[in-house]
């Protein structure tokens, strides 16, 4: 072949060049071409998640009747709910993803991950600024925080992480009126293809069996006095 273009003419060449490099392209595409499963973001391609308009109450708890218009606020209303008809109180948290309980803040896991392990700290109380926060509950949830990095260390050994706070719509807030940190674990290499081009992440794990795996960390961690 390549001996070929170099005894073609410099317009022939690049004619030859230009009907090659599409088939052959097209060839190593299928060639390459692999499936990648991602069945936990079924509900929110198909739209799922919007089959209860309150946002934040777990598909197994929609018997909750109220709505506080919070997705967070949402989420510990149902939960409290369950356990006062009688659902063990770890099995409801587990229904909302919440893995560890503190007095004034908890963590919970993304329900739509960056990456496997992204968990959020977020206060009880409904406020959308940090400097509102009581002095206790700024305090207890900076050490739900580092709990929070010490487990993902222990349970997933990442490269690195991301721990960040975002106030207001504009500085990027998914949630405006309820603040909550997000601490997700990052490997290198881990903004791969399908992220720059197809806007998905394609994680290795499932959602419970990620609250399994943190849970059982954060259960090895001694509390801080």
């Amino acid at each position: 072949m390549r001996e070929k273009f170099q005894r073609l003419p410099s317009t022939s060449l690049h004619h030859s060049i230009g009907t090659f490099l599409p088939e052959f392209s097209l060839l190593l595409y299928r060639c390459r071409m692999e499936h990648l499963w991602t069945p936990w973001r079924y509900h929110y391609v198909v739209g799922g998640e919007k089959t209860d308009p309150r946002r934040g109450v777990p598909p197994q708890l929609h018997g909750w009747p109220g709505d506080r218009q919070c997705v967070f606020c949402n989420m510990l209303g149902a939960v409290e709910w369950a356990v006062q008809q009688g659902m063990d109180p770890a099995e409801a948290d587990k229904t909302a993803n919440i893995v560890e309980r503190g007095r004034t803040g908890y963590l919970v896991l993304n329900a739509y991950p960056y990456n496997s392990g992204h968990i959020m700290a977020v206060p009880y109380v409904h406020q959308h600024s940090l400097s509102a926060l009581d002095l206790a509950t700024a305090d207890e949830l900076t050490r739900l925080l580092r709990r929070a990095e010490t487990a993902l260390r222990m349970a997933y050994k990442p490269h690195g992480l991301n721990m960040g706070l975002n106030l207001g719509e504009a500085a990027g807030a998914g949630v405006v009126d309820h603040l909550h940190w997000h601490v997700v674990p990052r490997w290198n290499g881990d903004g791969n293809y399908m992220s720059v081009l197809a806007e998905t992440r394609v994680l290795p794990e499932m959602l419970d069996q990620a609250w399994t795996r943190i849970r059982e960390a954060l259960a090895a961690i001694p509390f801080e006095a």
